[in-house]
């Protein structure tokens, strides 16, 4: 038993001082698109998996575009870039994140319902685009990919 409660409050120390670290940080790399397509493997794919991935780029949009004067790197602290971290900074980030993880369920939502109407080359035209925009941004003012 004595082992078990040292593993569970060793877990426990561990999950809450990772927890305390992510939040100051501007954006996550899971925020962030893995892969960008080609026309033809679009054309390839079904209208529901056309309609995820346009989601999912409007999504990493949404999350970078805020911070785009500082950093258009995931995993940047406050701290990296010369922001203090004080709790109205660490109040400020945590009620943004809060606000884009709201918004970008709502949009997911209307995306859902709405896109799938459109017609597929439009859809497949929104993507590429997206991705160019994307593209662009990790490009940053540096040039650096």
């Amino acid at each position: 038993m004595k082992l078990f409660s040292t593993a569970f409050f060793v877990f426990f120390i561990i999950n809450l001082n990772y927890a305390q670290t992510r939040k100051n940080v501007f954006f996550e790399q899971k925020a962030l698109t893995k892969k960008f397509h080609t026309i033809d493997e679009l054309e390839d794919l079904k209208k529901g998996e056309l309609v995820k991935l346009y989601t999912d780029r409007i999504n990493e949009i949404i999350t970078v575009l805020p911070y785009l004067a500082l950093t258009n790197e995931a995993g940047v602290k406050l701290s990296d870039i010369g922001i203090k971290e004080s709790s109205d900074h660490l109040k400020s980030l945590n009620k943004h994140h809060t606000m884009t993880t709201d918004m970008t369920e709502s949009n997911k939502n209307l995306i859902s319902e709405f896109i799938p109407y459109a017609d597929t080359e439009k859809i497949i035209w929104g993507i590429l685009y997206f991705e160019e925009v994307i593209k662009k941004v990790r490009i940053g003012a540096n040039g650096n990919f």
